[in-house]
């Protein structure tokens, strides 16, 4: 599937379904499988990736090896949108449900969480890769929430400051920590 704007891809899909993009699922295309990827794609060859909240169902070591097959498979320019639940969230309850290892919601067990990432930690994961980051939506140590205006067709995050059913009448029940990791160069 090849556009003007290039191959888009949704690892994790779950329920999402957006025009342009291609759903995918671990069976189908394993984060950290560099197999799966050839299968299906080149490198350099996709421009987005959008992954919400399925790098904290990695421990450290995946996510190392996803982020490298990402930056491999994503031509220059291109990046990876990534949310995940934010470890500096201020609210006990948030902080429950996405711990690691922890209870979970109803609607999303978290019994799958190996890791839980803040604003320095899932930058820097990336970074170590190769990419630039961008830091989109994030809550700093002082528990001040931080959001600049990102364009949703370009990866569009449900459980953000902005899209949420559940952030109202200017109270937030449930952000992501959410980034841009943009590959700048061919290789590493």
């Amino acid at each position: 599937m090849t556009n003007d704007d290039g191959i888009r891809v949704i690892v994790g899909a779950s329920s999402q379904d957006y025009t342009g993009w291609i759903r995918t699922q671990e069976e189908d295309l394993d984060l950290t499988r560099r197999s799966d990827w050839e299968a299906r794609f080149r490198p350099g060859s996709i421009s987005r990736m959008l992954a919400e909240h399925v790098w904290e169902h990695l421990d450290l070591a995946e996510a190392r090896v996803a982020a490298d097959i990402c930056f491999d498979f994503l031509r220059p320019g291109g990046f990876v949108r990534c949310a995940v639940p934010d470890g500096l969230f201020p609210d006990e309850a948030y902080q429950r449900i996405v711990q690691v290892g922890g209870p979970g919601a109803v609607d999303h067990p978290a019994a799958g969480h190996k890791v839980v990432y803040d604003y320095r930690s899932l930058p820097a994961l990336f970074a170590a890769a190769g990419f630039e980051v961008r830091l989109l939506e994030w809550w700093d140590a002082e528990g001040e929430v931080h959001t600049v205006m990102w364009d949703e067709r370009e990866g569009f995050v449900y459980r953000s400051a902005r899209f949420d059913h559940r952030n109202r009448d200017g109270r937030y029940w449930f952000t992501s920590l959410i980034i841009d990791a943009v590959k700048l160069a061919m290789t590493r």
